[in-house]
């Protein structure tokens, strides 16, 4: 089933994570090394003090079905190593096309600190900036939805085939416009038809 892992020590957008969340069911997950509120669907995990721990745990628990919204680009190549899908909170959605170009132009303005330069912070996030995350946040959830039931139809289709009366269910594939052969063998050898 697709979830979602928050880096939720500074991500702004947590409200919108939850509100799609919940409309979709959707399990989420936040990442932390201090407290955040609880809502039913959120599962709330407290990390260690090391500065990674929350990149780490997510790293290691992601799959190719989930989604993170990261707090840093490090973080979000590492998830999309793992086939996972990755959204930032200002909503640009990191791939591996524009996440080599992000992580070296991170490194640049890591050097540029070190050296004293003031290259300031992030910009505060606008209603544009929240409106477009929970577009692209949506989009990219129906889709790790579709990856994650893609394969269900033929195993749905062999067990409603084993399951039902013969009747219920050639109306049932004629309805969906499902072509099926229903004078094949049970490959189970066990009921059905």
């Amino acid at each position: 089933m697709t979830e979602i892992y928050v880096d939720g020590d500074a991500c702004p957008v947590r409200e919108e994570i939850y509100r799609v969340a919940a409309r979709l069911r959707l399990n989420v997950f936040v990442v932390f090394n201090g407290s955040r509120p609880i809502r039913p669907n959120v599962r709330m995990i407290l990390v260690g003090d090391n500065a990674d721990a929350a990149d780490d745990c997510i790293a290691e628990h992601i799959s190719s079905t989930d989604v993170c919204i990261p707090s840093d680009i490090p973080l979000a190549s590492r998830c999309l190593n793992k086939g996972a899908r990755v959204v930032s909170a200002t909503g640009k959605q990191w791939t591996e096309a524009n996440i080599g170009n992000a992580l070296v132009g991170r490194e640049i303005w890591r050097h540029l600190r070190e050296l004293g330069t003031n290259t300031g912070g992030p910009a505060p996030l606008t209603k544009k900036d929240r409106s477009r995350f929970l577009s692209v946040l949506d989009t990219v959830v129906q889709a790790a939805l579709r990856e994650a039931t893609r394969g269900w139809g033929e195993e749905l289709v062999l067990r409603l085939r084993y399951h039902l009366p013969r009747t219920v269910f050639s109306t049932i594939m004629a309805t969906k416009n499902v072509p099926f052969n229903l004078s094949e063998p049970n490959p189970s050898g066990k009921g059905g038809y």
